[in-house]
């Protein structure tokens, strides 16, 4: 007995020593159940959290407000944030950043530097040679990148929301502006990567938007359409986007609602920043003009009274919108001299009418890329500070056609609320229920390449091609496959933009570097020396549209398939069997396990070379990957390619297959690709 005893006692002393463990990881892993959003606007943004016991809820910031200034002041020791920070810009303009998000992505040769620079001539914007962009030069000690700046601002927003939850918070769902492109979004999630904060999605901020006013409404939602537009205009931009809700059915849950976006539009310079722009210069004539005689200096040569003057026309245009006229004053403005005027609201509409004017912009814009009319649209409805401004609220009002707007949404704290949303649908930490979101792709990309051709005995010419991968308002997340059928050789590709000609002249400039990037291929040559016996079934690509808008190119790989004859005590039948024998890129992410398979979807149109034409067996195969089941919104992003690493697909199915032949051994190659977007 004593024996046993003291043989049982080790074991439950290791059993409690395992629950006590158990308990332990639980219990930390409940310390890390809270989730955030940051609608990250151009003034100013607003945090929102979901943690157990706490439903969607906006975060209060230090001075118990709800939305939170975009400012930082930077000095050698000190930053200060927010409130702090926006009372620092009139000490401190130069070292005082707002309305850096301009810069994101951003080279230095952009129409938006130099827009920016002419708003805020008190910062020294210094070239970056290595990036092409640009730097905030604080100091002759202190320079940031926007997206460093950035980076401050979401790790600021995170104790924000980390001192409101009262634990720590490391997942985040961040929303961005629709038009923001390639290297816009991956600035982005770099200035999230400096925060240490695990981006579960950026989510556009119509979207999100339109995400929020669906999951308030959810009872209202039905197996018939209904055509929403939502016309935001905000400090910085304007976005008009119309959205359809509908139940669907699901495979998982049934039915289910979903919105779906339909159109897109927007004027990226038309906000509120331009209107309070037009009338800081108008108070500084005014100034000017009542120091007249004086020897006095330019009032728009000083940057602090430059600030303190941008700040009054903020109130002003604030207050105009409710009154007819109001009287502008600041105390010591410059040179000890106070300042008082008095504004009408016609004043700064006749100061402003040619914004006025690109009000209906945006809505023509979303009403073509949906192929639709205003007849079909149900409901206008009203987002952003700046729609207060009541001759926009006319000018739309007379554009759309409808006998009011719908006022009926948070026009400040719905994205945050929709974003905060979608992070807790993509936490596994909470069960939400489902709302199906199939966001649409606003700016087409393709992939072009170029292919000697023999078009007579002896006579060869150059065959340019093109593929669209993703079609313009197409839907997204989404996988896409292209086949190259007719290469044995080292080859290259190049993945650019596809047809922008909905873009204005301006538009375009600011846009940026069409060409997103040239992939190319090495070990091509090698693979069909090695397996000259094998049926080549071409070099596959395989790309990836993720949940926050961002491409990636997974993997590439040779498919070659041979004839195997069965084994005499089977039946006496050939089969087929592909096997994948050389991948020649490697990185991204393993395709989910909720994806059921490749899909054949027609093939986009060619643009091949003037005067030619396609030979058999030339045309390109293009497949859709099933996407995995959205119910719940959609799923994290993958994190990013890496060039040389093996590509995880291929580990995943070495293990399914178990042992192989030697002709299925893979043998993996390179493929050099340059940056996306920048």
């Amino acid at each position: 007995m004593a024996v046993k005893v003291r043989r049982q006692r080790p074991r439950r002393r290791v059993c409690w020593a395992l629950v006590a463990v158990l308990l332990a990881d639980l219990l930390a892993l409940s310390d890390t159940l809270a989730v955030m959003s940051v609608d990250l606007g151009s003034e100013s943004m607003k945090v929102a959290i979901v943690k157990p016991g706490v439903p969607m809820e906006i975060v209060l910031n230090k001075e118990s407000r709800r939305k939170t200034p975009v400012i930082v002041t930077l000095k050698e020791n000190e930053r200060f944030f927010g409130d702090s920070a926006a009372s620092m810009a009139i000490k401190n303009p130069k070292a005082t950043l707002r309305y850096f998000q301009q810069l994101l992505g951003k080279q230095a040769d952009n129409p938006h530097v130099a827009l920016y620079q002419a708003r805020f001539p008190e910062h020294e914007l210094t070239f970056d040679p290595q990036r092409q962009t640009v730097h905030f030069q604080i100091s002759s000690q202190l320079q940031f990148s926007p997206e460093e700046v950035l980076g401050m601002v979401l790790n600021y927003s995170r104790s924000l929301a980390e001192d409101f939850a009262e634990q720590p918070i490391k997942d985040a769902v961040i929303t961005v502006p629709v038009f923001f492109n390639q290297a816009e979004r991956r600035a982005v999630l770099q200035a999230a990567r400096m925060a240490g904060l695990k981006v579960l999605q950026l989510i556009n901020d119509n979207t999100a938007t339109a995400l929020s006013y669906g999951v308030f409404r959810r009872k209202d939602i039905n197996t018939t359409a209904q055509n929403i537009m939502f016309y935001d205009m905000g400090s910085g931009s304007t976005v008009c986007t119309i959205v359809t809700y509908q139940m669907v059915k699901t495979k998982e849950a049934g039915m289910q609602p979903q919105l779906q976006i339909r159109g897109v539009g927007f004027d990226r310079t038309l906000g509120g920043l331009e209107m309070e722009l037009r009338l800081r210069e108008h108070l500084a004539g005014l100034f000017n003009e009542q120091r007249k005689g004086q020897r006095a200096k330019d009032v728009q040569e000083n940057p602090r009274a430059m600030a303190k003057l941008l700040r009054e026309a903020n109130r002003l245009k604030t207050v105009l919108s409710a009154n007819a006229d109001h009287m502008a004053q600041i105390e010591g403005l410059m040179d000890d001299v106070d300042f008082k005027a008095k504004v009408t609201r016609v004043e700064f509409e006749e100061l402003c009418a040619d914004l006025f004017e690109r009000v209906p912009g945006p809505v023509q814009q979303a009403l073509q890329s949906a192929e639709m009319s205003l007849d079909e649209i149900e409901q206008v409805i009203l987002v952003g500070g700046a729609t207060r401004v009541p001759k926009v609220q006319e000018v739309l009002l007379k554009a759309v056609g409808k006998e009011e707007l719908g006022k009926n949404i948070n026009a400040d704290e719905a994205a945050a609320m929709g974003a905060v949303y979608q992070a807790a649908a993509l936490s596994k930490a909470f069960k939400v229920k489902p709302f199906v979101v199939r966001d649409a792709v606003v700016y087409p990309i393709l992939v072009e390449f170029t292919r000697e051709v023999e078009e007579e005995p002896g006579i060869h010419s150059l065959k340019h091609n093109k593929r669209v991968l993703f079609s313009r308002m197409g839907p997204y997340p989404q996988r896409k496959v292209i086949t190259f059928n007719r290469y044995s050789h080292d080859f290259n590709f190049h993945i650019n933009y596809g047809d922008l000609g909905f873009l204005g002249p301006e538009d375009l400039r600011v846009f940026g570097s069409q060409n997103l990037t040239t992939v190319k291929l090495k070990g091509v040559g090698d693979s069909f020396k090695k397996y000259p016996d094998y049926e080549s079934k071409g070099i596959k690509a395989h790309f990836n549209l993720d949940e926050s808008g961002v491409l990636s190119l997974d993997r590439v790989e040779s498919v070659f398939e041979t004839l195997v004859e069965d084994s005499p005590e089977e039946e006496s039948t050939l089969t087929k069997l592909g096997n994948t024998i050389s991948s020649l890129f490697g990185g991204g992410t393993t395709p989910d396990a909720k994806e059921n398979g490749t899909d054949t979807v027609q093939e986009e149109e060619e643009s091949p070379a003037e005067g030619s034409k396609d030979e058999p067996g030339e045309q390109v195969e293009l497949k859709e990957e099933a996407e995995a089941p959205v119910e719940d919104g959609s799923q994290p992003p993958p994190p990013e390619p890496k060039g040389d690493a093996t590509p995880e697909g291929e580990k995943a199915t070495e293990k399914e297959n178990g042992d192989k032949s030697e002709a299925q051994k893979p043998v993996f190659c390179r493929a050099s690709v340059t940056g996306f977007g920048f």
